[in-house]
């Protein structure tokens, strides 16, 4: 970009752009973001690649303006401003604020109107202006020291247009643009212009006369098609000329000096991309920044909240000063601790704050071992009377134990703690949780840092506290998801035992069936290629075999699962590709995967459980994910062989809720026919079938019943007629009477729904039974796909969330009994609504009980919790109790 270049921006242009371009997001307060961010973005964007010297922003102020009393139709049929967009508009002027670019609105002028004002004052001066909007209007203020950025569609397509560009494409020049509009009109604006005169026409007349006032002059010479309509229609070309016209003379004191940009206040808007939870942008501005220190006499920043943070402390590396941290920590009895660690995730040093403004940095060796520990450090973290403040303490736990030192007493965990305020961001790390609830940058110097994230931690348990407190999350938090820290450290500790020759034979069994398969694959195609190529597969169905093409992608035919899915039937080479790729699946990534995975030393896998990740509160595993076994092919099934107990003569005990989502749905929705079911004891998707298609439950049939046990999770999921009609193979019209048959039965059902939804449109989040959030901005969008999938979400996450909460409730419980009873019985795994259990022969008929207790007493619900158990020699072979 030239010198001296100004830039103007149309506020209210580019944020329903921004809107409109961006899915729904909201910070944990529930505040809407998305039309804020993509504004934020944009400018930045513009910014950075034009560098302008001047910045102005310029908004609409009302719906009113001089032209609605000039046609009183002015703009009418233009939609209001969504809901979720409205409140947004005081956050972007925030923004703009602290990124000190003035912002200009008048009563009864329109932003365009202060643009046009705007620019001729930066005309007046010599500079060079570039226009950033999505409106056409501001078209007719191009020359040749002034562009226009148009937005063409969303906020990241972008078409600049100078006077030759301008001509070409709308064929008139900028200063007769508002003649074309004239007479062409425009449906956005309901600006009416001259009916049967569209733009191609209305740029002909306008090449041969260049004005309105020109062409009415001279409208004899014309054709008598254009004649008339001119004759009939003259006042209303001028009018609509006249609505179209950006005034430049605005009541409003324009001092181009004070557009002068000299960049933003980064404190101040690290403040709010920090509450409004933009995490790129607040990693942004920390780089841009680059730590340098405020000034003391710096006004700008003076009331800004924010301060780059150093920390003071001590570093206790002599006896001397480890008997001070010891002494200072057994005084408070609690104390935050951080640790770092090198690229090899070896330990390399701790810092511990157990007072505020007291911290201590701890050194250690590259290659440290317990030896090199100091005794001070293992006394203090395995003393189950220090209360231990951290940040992820299930990561210090499980790499303490490793190194020989218990990690007794987690008594807060601020990663944990931030998750539960909203399960949607993702956001937590520690120096992002500083910047947002300390208003501090943490520093980037290693030893520093280390003690600034222990400081950090101290101060954010009381702050994090209250906010837990405020959400009624505080019971949730110290009876569920604290303890249950040490309960998955512990899990992931002990791993898994697995028969690594089995995971071999598996492997080498399946690599033979999937070149068999490939065989007469081959086959069937006449020809040999490469099955995993959708090109080359592509052409042997589409064109050798000439089956019908479902999909096209842009390099050629689509060959996914869905299409494939739809050929079924067509030709005996689909029903072979499709078990290809599924043995193919099992193989690399699950029976290959998992011999990669086994630790070398123990012999065992040692999954990562991640507590901190899911929208509902369940758990998640990775490395491997034990979550997504497959359980739907026998091969998949029997993947399970492979997880074995500890001990030749111990026992595998799996305990599984039995429908644990559709009992939640009974509790919630107080449904009398489907509590009914429940306390009678009866199977529940059979007595769906005897409800929705009105027979006897003893004439149900498999089908039947497998039929209703889709109709039964599809509603739990807010499925569609559509979805099901997909899933059971039926047309849409009986899936949708099986919908409403059910309904029909299940009335408390339907209302509990409808109920659920208007509370999260009314609140914006829903909750579980133990009082989780999750909010829902998507339920507020303007996109019907978009909103009809937020519902979905509002309905589900109670009842998916309510089984996440009972299954880690039911954790905790057994936990603590497996402790008080002093068993050697270990909890080895967690998926979906399932514990495993390694146990020794002679624990397993206390363990039952104790389980069976726990798990169907960990919560109190209108219907009955009930318990599957299943014991065997392995995961696959157990058998029911």
């Amino acid at each position: 970009m030239s010198q001296n270049r100004m830039l103007v921006i149309d506020g209210n242009s580019l944020a329903h752009r921004a809107f409109h371009a961006i899915p729904l997001l909201s910070n944990s307060e529930g505040i809407i973001t998305n039309a804020a961010y993509g504004f934020t973005t944009m400018l930045f964007k513009v910014l950075q690649e034009r560098k302008p010297e001047l910045v102005a922003v310029a908004f609409d102020k009302g719906k009113i303006t001089f032209r609605h009393s000039q046609y009183s139709e002015y703009k009418m049929h233009r939609k209001a401003t969504p809901d979720e967009l409205r409140p947004q508009f005081p956050l972007l002027k925030d923004i703009l604020k602290a990124m000190r670019i003035p912002i200009f609105e008048v009563d009864n002028y329109e932003a365009d109107d202060l643009i046009g004002a705007i620019v001729t004052k930066a005309e007046e001066k010599n500079l060079n202006c570039l226009i950033v909007s999505g409106d056409r209007d501001v078209l007719q203020l191009v020359s040749p020291s002034t562009t226009v950025l148009h937005t063409k569609k969303g906020i990241s397509q972008l078409e600049e247009y100078d006077e030759e560009s301008v001509k070409n494409k709308f064929g008139v020049t900028p200063q007769y643009f508002t003649d074309l509009k004239g007479l062409m009109g425009d449906s956005s604006d309901n600006i009416p212009g001259v009916p049967g005169i569209g733009p191609k026409t209305a740029a002909k007349l306008l090449q041969e006369y260049p004005s309105i006032e020109e062409l009415l002059a001279n409208k004899e010479k014309l054709p008598s098609r254009w004649h008339n309509k001119l004759e009939e229609f003259d006042q209303q070309a001028l009018m609509s000329k006249e609505l179209a016209t950006i005034t430049r003379e605005v009541p409003v004191e324009i001092d181009i000096e004070k557009c002068r940009w000299h960049g933003p206040d980064y404190p101040e808007l690290l403040q709010i991309f920090s509450r409004l939870e933009f995490k790129s942008l607040v990693k942004n501005i920390i780089e841009e920044m680059g730590e340098k220190p405020v000034k003391e006499d710096d006004n700008d920043h003076a009331d800004s909240g924010f301060s780059p943070y150093t920390p003071t402390y001590s570093v206790a590396k002599t006896e001397e000063k480890l008997d001070q941290l010891k002494q200072k920590v057994n005084n408070t009895g609690k104390m935050a601790v951080a640790i770092n660690q090198n690229k090899q995730g070896e330990l390399t040093s701790i810092a511990l704050t157990p007072a505020a403004g007291e911290n201590f940095y701890v050194p250690l060796d590259n290659k440290v071992d317990n030896e090199q520990i100091p005794q001070v450090l293992k006394d203090l973290c395995s003393d189950p009377g220090i209360k231990k403040y951290c940040h992820d303490a299930k990561r210090i736990t499980r790499l303490l134990y490793f190194l020989g030192v218990p990690f007794e007493n987690i008594a807060f965990d601020t990663m944990v703690a931030a998750y539960l305020l909203n399960p949607g961001y993702t956001g937590l790390e520690v120096n992002e949780l500083a910047l947002k609830y300390l208003n501090i940058v943490l520093p980037s110097q290693q030893e520093q840092n280390t003690a600034a994230i222990a400081e950090s931690i101290y101060t954010m348990v009381k702050i994090l506290e209250d906010k837990l407190k405020e959400n009624d999350l505080f019971d949730l938090y110290y009876n569920v998801e604290l303890p249950l820290i040490s309960i998955l450290a512990r899990m992931e500790i002990d791993g898994v035992a697995v028969d690594a020759q089995k995971l071999k034979e598996m492997s080498a069994g399946l690599k033979k069936q999937i070149e068999d398969i490939a065989a007469d694959i081959y086959s069937l195609a006449g020809e040999e290629f490469n099955i995993n190529s959708t090109r080359q597969l592509g052409q042997i169905l589409f064109e050798k075999l000439e089956l019908p093409v479902i999909k096209r992608t842009k390099t050629g035919y689509s060959t996914d699962a869905k299409v494939l899915e739809e050929l079924t039937g067509s030709h005996t080479i689909i029903e072979k590709i499709i078990t290809h790729r599924q043995l193919a699946k099992l193989k690399s990534t699950y029976v290959d995967g998992l011999t990669h995975l086994v630790n070398r030393t123990t012999g065992k896998l040692h999954t990562t459980f991640h507590q901190t990740v899911t929208a509902t509160g369940r758990l998640s595993s990775a490395e491997p994910n034990l979550q997504n076994i497959p359980i739907r092919l026998e091969q998949g099934r029997r993947i399970r062989k492979v997880f074995l107990p500890r001990k030749t003569d111990n026992i595998i005990l799996a305990a599984d809720y039995s429908q644990i989502e559709l009992r939640i749905l009974a509790h919630m929705s107080s449904d009398a026919v489907l509590s009914e079911a429940f306390e009678q004891q009866q199977d529940i998707h059979s007595r769906t079938a005897s409800e929705v298609f009105g027979v006897d439950m003893d004439q149900v049939t498999r089908d039947l019943r497998s039929r209703a046990k889709a109709v039964n999770f599809g509603i739990v999921y807010g499925m569609s007629e559509f979805g099901l009609s997909r899933d059971i193979k039926v047309t849409r019209a009986e899936a949708k009477r099986y919908i409403e048959n059910y309904f029909a039965r299940y009335t408390g059902v339907q209302s509990y729904i409808q109920q659920t939804i208007d509370e999260a449109r009314k609140n914006g989040y829903v909750t579980t039974i133990l009082h989780r959030k999750r909010y829902l901005p998507d339920i507020f969008s303007p996109n019907r796909n978009v909103r009809n999938f937020g519902e979905r979400t509002a309905v589900n996450t109670p009842i998916q969330g309510s089984a996440a909460d009972i299954i880690k409730l039911s954790m905790v419980k057994v936990a603590d009994e497996l402790k008080k009873q002093n068993l050697q019985a270990k909890m080895i795994l967690q998926v979906h609504d399932e514990l495993i259990f390694d146990v020794p022969q002679e624990e397993l008929t206390s363990l039952i009980k104790l389980v069976r207790e726990c798990m169907e007493n960990a919560i109190s619900l209108n219907v009955p919790l009930i318990v599957d158990l299943k014991a065997g020699p392995n995961w696959y072979d157990v058998k029911k109790l």
